[in-house]
């Protein structure tokens, strides 16, 4: 793919009237901000028909956006307490122009690959919290590709702010203005009441985060495969019908495409019957917490689940089995799981014990387990500058053996990015739509 970089500035936020706030400022990072990824990377490409408004239009509308998701101009940093910090000085968040003399639909891969890497800002050395890529392609189409420091934002927030840069961009109202709460909503309990053990769940002891026994290196990337697999709306309902059977109330179409995931993965996989597998799913806390924290919430609130089987209770039994542990372990991860974990992570047994957070990418294969990413119910399909949402939408380029993306694609249908070895890629491709599988 033959990219060629225009240009590369900062855009600052603008604001109304010349109002601009003091630029001395900061906020702390919440407990679910510092146990998060530490890590800068890509998160998705957005693909735009002709015709499409100009790159100067859409820097202003990002320009103004700004105004209400300061934290993406800021900088981290710490407080003179050593308290991580976002610093609100407004230095801009790298907004880079790039065309192609290629057309689109001649080089935009199905499913990831390295090549979509050009796409992106680079990584290199990069200070800016957010990072933007609009490349214009021959035939008048644009590709829309941002980097984000996971700390900043989960994956809620950052498509609320992508809606609202496209509206923006058209110059109409934000139609959802994130509190700022970010370093005083989630405080602990006086007393504090620890109800669950939080050790190796989201915290571990520092020398198990040194753990790389499996090394990220080129030749285990050059064996995996990313697997795009499209499940129609009509398959969904095959599986959620099979699954649900003597269920008083049907499992989610997450659960069940998940459920059905992890047991054709495993078989694909050839792993021992003894084994014991596991998924690490990110569940969103705003929906779950008493009273609800507004789903306009800048910032982070997710924790993770975590549904464990033997391989051979996987495989062998039904669908609905593995769908239960799912639909279970997720609603564990309830109102009183989140409070204990609140007040875990803001006590001094994070520094005492020397913990630091599981949410690390160490690894470039993590059979027997999976990491499962839903964008099911994210608003990355309502940027819309002008001309349309994209017509086209894809993560970025995870060379992570069992590292799942699950998307919305229309119509109620799903698509799933999966990374395999390549022999695993036969009998995944045999198994993956039998819905008796």
């Amino acid at each position: 793919m033959n990219i060629t970089i225009e240009s590369s500035k900062l855009v600052k936020p603008t604001y109304n009237n010349g109002n601009a706030p003091s630029t001395n400022h900061h906020v702390r990072l919440s407990v679910f901000d510092k146990v998060t990824y530490n890590i800068h990377d890509g998160a998705a490409i957005h693909a735009f028909n002709p015709p499409t408004r100009s790159n100067s239009d859409i820097e202003k509308g990002l320009s103004k956006v700004l105004s209400e998701y300061r934290e993406w101009a800021g900088r981290l940093g710490e407080d003179e307490e050593g308290n991580s910090i976002i610093f609100l000085n407004d230095q801009g968040v790298r907004f880079v122009e790039a065309t192609s003399d290629c057309k689109l639909r001649n080089v935009l891969p199905s499913k990831p690959t390295k090549e979509i890497q050009s796409l992106y800002p680079s990584l290199d050395g990069v200070q800016e919290l957010l990072q933007v890529q609009l490349t214009r392609f021959a035939c008048g189409s644009l590709v829309v590709a941002i980097t984000f420091h996971h700390q900043i934002a989960d994956g809620q927030a950052t498509g609320n702010f992508l809606a609202a840069w496209g509206l923006s961009t058209r110059d109409l109202p934000i139609d959802s203005i994130p509190p700022c709460t970010r370093s005083t909503l989630f405080q602990p309990r006086d007393p504090p009441l620890i109800q669950y053990d939080h050790h190796k769940i989201e915290y571990m002891n520092n020398i198990y985060s040194k753990d790389t026994t499996i090394s990220n290196n080129e030749s285990n990337e050059e064996e995996i495969v990313i697997q795009k697999v499209h499940f129609t709306n009509e398959f969904i309902n095959k599986l959620r019908a099979k699954a649900s059977t003597g269920v008083p109330k049907h499992f989610s179409r997450f659960e069940v495409i998940l459920a059905h995931l992890w047991r054709v993965i495993t078989k694909a996989r050839g792993l021992d019957n003894h084994e014991t597998t596991q998924i690490r799913i990110s569940v969103n806390g705003r929906r779950r917490m008493d009273p609800k924290v507004p789903n306009e919430y800048f910032g982070n609130l997710v924790l993770w689940a975590f549904p464990r089987s033997k391989v051979k209770d996987l495989i062998n039994r039904p669908l609905r089995y593995a769908a239960e542990l799912i639909h279970d372990e997720v609603a564990k991860v309830n109102d009183m799981y989140f409070r204990s974990f609140i007040d875990f992570a803001s006590s001094d047994i994070i520094k005492k014990e020397g913990l630091v957070s599981t949410a690390v990418m160490n690894k470039t294969i993590l059979s027997p387990d999976l990491e499962v990413d839903s964008w099911l119910t994210f608003r990355y399909f309502d940027m819309d500058f002008g001309s349309g949402s994209p017509y086209y939408f894809m993560p970025t380029y995870y060379a992570t053996e069992g590292m799942l993306f699950i998307l919305p694609s229309g119509d109620g249908s799903i698509d799933a990015f999966v990374p395999l070895l390549n022999d695993s890629l036969d009998t995944f491709n045999m198994c993956c739509y039998l819905s008796t599988s």
